[in-house]
C-alpha cells in the first residue's frame, strides 16, 4: 500500500509538486530581486512570482480562433506534470534518494526536452505566426545544446562506472555515492572540462539571457507564449520554476553531492542551488545582452561540445 501511494507522494508534494515549486519560486524571486539590485533598480518583492501565479490563476484564458483549442490547452499541463514528475527523481544528498522504481539519470534525460517541445507545440498550436518563430528557435537551440548535455551526463556516468570496477552507470545512487567516498567531481581535474559545458548549458535550457532568443519580448513578443494568457500561462510558469530546480539539482547532483545527513542536507542543497542560480545565472543575465539565434547555436557546437568531447575522452584515457 505505501509503496504504490510513493510515486504519486514523490511527485506532487515532495522533493517534486508543492516543495519543488515553492523553492523555485523562491528561487526565481531571488533572482529577480539580486538582478535589480545590480542594475540599481529596487526591484520587485521575493514573493512576486508567488503573486504573478495568483494573478494569472483569477484572469480568463483566452483561445485563438485559429488556434487549435485541445493541443493548445494540453501542452502546458503537459509541461508542469513532466516537470514535476522531474523534480522526484533529483535526488538530496543526505537527506532523499529516489526509488529506482521511478527511473534513473537517462530518464530524468528524457523528461528535461519535455519544456522545450511543449514549447515548440505550443507555438505551432497557437496559429501565431510569432510562435511559429519561436518554435523554429526553440528547436535550434534545443538542438544546440542538448548535445553537450548527453556527453556531459556519459563523462560523469563513466567516470562513476569505471571508478566502481565497471563500465559505466547512469545511477544517480551510485554517482552521489561514489562522489562522497572518492571526493566531488567538482574538484576532479578530469571532469572541469564537463562542469564548464554544464554551466553553459543550464542558462540555456532556463531560458536566460542571453539564450532566451525563442521568447525575446523585444523581437518575437514571448514567441510561443505570446497568446496565452490566464490559467494556461500560469502552468508555464509553474513549468519553469519547477525546471529550474530540476536543472540545478541535477547539477549539484552531478559535480557537488556532499551534504551532511539529515535535514542539515537538505538545507545545504537548497544553499547550493541558490549559490548556483545567482552567480550562474543572475549576473550572466544583467551582463550580457541577447544572442541572436545563428550566434547562440554556432557557441554551443564550438565551445560546450568540445568541452564535453575532451571532458569524455580524458574520462576514457585517464
Amino acid at each position: 500500500m505505501l509503496e504504490s501511494l510513493y510515486i504519486p507522494f514523490a511527485a506532487l508534494l515532495f522533493p517534486g509538486g508543492l516543495f519543488a515549486l515553492a523553492l523555485g519560486l523562491t528561487l526565481k524571486g531571488f533572482d529577480r530581486r539580486l538582478a535589480a539590485r545590480l542594475q540599481a533598480r529596487v526591484g520587485p518583492p521575493l514573493a512576486q512570482p508567488i503573486y504573478d501565479l495568483v494573478k494569472l490563476a483569477r484572469k480568463r484564458t483566452m483561445v485563438p480562433d485559429i488556434a487549435n483549442e485541445p493541443v493548445f490547452l494540453g501542452a502546458p499541463l503537459v509541461g508542469a506534470v513532466s516537470m514535476a514528475l522531474a523534480a522526484a527523481l533529483v535526488p538530496i544528498p543526505g537527506f532523499y534518494t529516489p526509488d529506482p522504481v521511478l527511473g534513473d539519470l537517462l530518464v530524468l534525460l528524457y523528461l528535461l526536452t519535455v519544456p522545450a517541445i511543449v514549447l515548440m507545440i505550443a507555438g505551432s498550436a497557437s496559429g501565431s505566426p510569432f510562435g511559429a518563430i519561436g518554435f523554429s528557435r526553440e528547436m535550434a537551440m534545443m538542438l544546440a545544446y542538448e548535445g553537450p548535455l548527453v556527453l556531459v551526463v556519459a563523462a560523469v556516468a563513466m567516470r562513476t562506472g569505471m571508478g566502481m570496477g565497471g563500465w559505466i552507470s547512469f545511477s544517480l545512487t551510485d554517482i552521489i555515492a561514489y562522489q562522497q567516498t572518492h571526493g566531488a567531481f567538482l574538484l576532479d581535474p578530469v571532469m572541469w572540462p564537463a562542469l564548464l559545458a554544464f554551466l553553459a548549458f543550464y542558462p540555456a535550457n532556463l531560458g536566460i539571457i542571453p539564450f532566451d532568443i525563442p521568447e525575446a519580448e523585444t523581437e518575437v513578443l514571448e514567441g510561443p507564449l505570446l497568446e496565452y494568457s490566464g490559467p494556461a500561462l500560469g502552468l508555464f510558469k509553474i513549468m519553469s520554476a519547477l525546471k529550474a530546480v530540476v536543472v540545478l539539482g541535477l547539477g549539484v547532483a552531478l559535480f557537488y553531492p556532499i551534504a551532511p545527513e539529515g535535514a542539515a542536507g537538505l538545507l545545504v542543497q537548497v544553499a547550493k542551488m541558490v549559490l548556483l542560480m545567482l552567480i550562474g545565472v543572475t549576473v550572466v543575465r544583467v551582463s550580457y545582452g541577447r544572442m541572436r539565434i545563428d550566434q547562440a547555436f554556432r557557441f554551443f557546437l564550438k565551445w560546450p561540445l568540445a568541452l564535453s568531447v575532451i571532458s569524455l575522452a580524458f574520462v576514457a584515457l585517464v
